[in-house]
C-alpha cells in the first residue's frame, strides 16, 4: 500500500519536528507542557505543513493516551458521541486525546458539544486551524483551552527536512542523489513553508529521476517543475490572504518600495490581481491622499490598464503604482478629518443647518425672512468670513493641514487670504 513520504518521515520526537523552536525548543513552554504529562485543552494555529498534527501524535504517544482524529470539515456530532462512548472503557483507560482538524469548520452547536467532555477532563481537545482561533473559534471553546502559533517553516529548516528526505530515499532505493548546485534550496525555499509540500517534490524527483549507474541526478529544473507556484498560500478568503494585502498596504504607507513591490509580487503570483488592485486604490486615498492629490486619477489609471490588459502585462503598471505610492510624500489628513467629523454625528452631534446655508426654498414667501448667504465668489480672494457648521459645533476643529509640501502651501495661501 502506498504511503506518502511524508508520512513515512512524520517526526516521532519532538526533537525531530522542525522549524517551531520557539514553542518546542528546550525551555518553551509547549516542549515543558508536553515533557510533564499534564497536557492542557489547546488550539494548535499556523499554516499547513508546519507539523500541528505530527505533535498532536506525539503528545498522545508520550502520555499514552488513546488518539482519535477528526477532521471538522467532514465530521459530525455522531462521530463525537462514538468516541464519547468508549470513555471509561478499555479502549480508552486514561482517556481520550482527540485531535480535532479545521475546527472552524465545525459550527456553534457541534463545538459545544465537546464542552462537557472536555470540561471534566475525560477529553483532551487538541484542536487545530489555518485560521485565527480568535475569529473562527467560539468563545466557549477558546476560553478552555490554551493557543499555540506554529509558524510558517523557514527555508533554512525546510533545506533541513529536504536533505533528510534526500537521505531516506537514497537509503530506500539504493540510488545515490547527485544534485545540481541549487536544485535542493529551491525545493526549501518554494515550498513556502510547507514541509508535506517539500516532501511531496522530493519523493516526485526520486520517482520521475534517470538513474545512471546508481547515480541520479536531481536537477534545479527539475526542481523547478515539481514546485510551480507551490510556495503561493493562495486562499482568498483565508488569513494569509488578508495579511498580504495588510503587508502591501503598510509597506507603501512605510515608503519601502522593495517591500512594497515583495507583497505585490506574492499577491499577483497568487493570482489575487483583482484584491491587489482594489488595494492599491484604497492606499493611493488613505495614505498618500492630499500630499499627492493627483496620486488617485493615476492609480486609477493603472488599475484600469492592469484589469484591461491581464497578466503578465498588468505586473507593469501594478509595479509603477506600488512604487510611485511607495515614494511619493504621505498624509492621512483628510480621512483623519473626516473620521472626526464621522464620530461627532454618530453621537448626536449635529444641531440645525445655518439659516444662510439652506436650499433656496427657504427663501419662498411663505418664510418672511431673507436667507443672508454671502456668495464667496463675490469677494477678493473668493472668501468672505460666515459661519458654516451649526451653532452646537461653531469651532470645532477636524482637519489639520499635513505637513507636506502640496498641504503646507495651501496652508500658507488660505493664511494669507484669511489674514490669519
Amino acid at each position: 500500500m502506498y504511503q506518502p513520504l511524508a508520512d513515512q518521515l512524520r517526526p516521532t520526537t519532538l526533537d525531530e519536528v522542525f522549524g517551531q523552536e520557539h514553542i518546542l525548543g528546550e525551555g518553551a513552554v509547549l516542549r515543558r507542557l508536553i515533557d510533564s504529562g499534564n497536557i492542557p485543552n489547546m488550539i494548535f494555529y499556523g499554516p499547513s505543513g508546519t507539523g500541528k498534527t505530527t505533535v498532536a501524535n506525539i503528545i498522545a504517544k508520550q502520555t499514552n493516551r488513546a488518539l482519535y482524529q477528526l477532521n471538522a470539515t467532514t465530521a459530525s456530532t455522531a462521530d463525537i458521541k462514538n468516541i464519547v462512548a468508549q470513555l471509561d472503557t478499555f479502549l480508552a483507560p486514561n482517556g481520550v486525546l482527540l485531535y480535532l482538524d479545521e475546527i472552524q469548520s465545525f459550527n456553534k452547536k457541534q463545538q459545544q458539544s465537546l464542552l462537557e467532555y472536555i470540561e471534566n477532563g475525560k477529553i483532551t481537545l487538541i484542536a487545530s486551524t489555518t485560521e485565527n482561533p480568535y475569529f473562527y473559534v467560539f468563545n466557549a471553546i477558546l476560553s478552555r483551552s490554551t493557543v499555540f502559533e506554529f509558524k510558517q517553516i523557514s527555508a533554512a529548516a525546510a533545506l533541513q527536512a529536504v536533505k533528510r528526505a534526500v537521505a531516506f530515499l537514497e537509503e530506500r532505493t539504493a540510488l545515490t542523489a547527485q544534485p545540481e548546485e541549487g536544485a535542493l534550496e529551491y525545493i526549501a525555499g518554494a515550498c513556502g513553508g510547507d514541509l508535506r509540500k517539500a516532501m511531496n517534490a522530493v519523493e516526485v524527483l526520486f520517482s520521475a529521476g534517470q538513474p545512471v549507474n546508481g547515480i541520479l541526478p536531481l536537477t534545479l529544473a527539475d526542481a523547478k517543475a515539481v514546485t510551480q507556484k507551490s510556495a503561493m498560500r493562495a486562499d482568498r478568503d483565508g488569513d494569509n490572504h488578508y495579511d498580504l494585502l495588510s503587508a502591501l498596504q503598510k509597506s507603501i504607507r512605510g515608503s519601502d518600495p522593495d517591500a512594497a513591490c515583495h507583497y505585490l509580487a506574492r499577491l499577483l503570483e497568487a493570482g489575487q490581481m483583482q484584491s491587489a488592485c482594489r488595494r492599491l486604490m484604497v492606499i493611493a486615498a488613505e495614505d498618500v491622499g492630499l500630499a499627492y492629490p493627483m496620486i488617485i486619477p493615476i492609480v486609477k489609471a493603472c488599475v484600469d490598464m492592469a484589469l484591461m490588459t491581464g497578466m503578465p502585462e498588468a505586473r507593469i503598471p501594478l509595479g509603477d503604482a506600488a512604487v510611485l505610492m511607495a515614494t511619493s510624500p504621505k498624509s492621512n489628513s483628510g480621512h483623519v478629518a473626516l473620521d472626526l467629523a464621522l464620530a461627532d454625528v454618530r453621537k448626536g452631534k449635529t444641531g440645525d443647518f445655518p439659516r444662510h446655508l439652506q436650499n433656496v426654498h427657504a427663501d419662498s414667501y411663505t418664510m418672511e425672512r431673507e436667507q443672508g448667504y454671502l456668495y464667496p465668489h463675490d469677494f477678493p480672494g473668493h472668501w468672505v468670513q460666515q459661519q458654516y457648521l451649526p451653532d452646537e459645533l461653531v469651532g470645532t476643529k477636524y482637519y489639520e493641514y499635513g505637513p507636506n509640501k502640496v498641504e503646507q502651501a495651501a496652508k500658507q495661501y488660505w493664511q494669507a487670504i484669511k489674514g490669519e
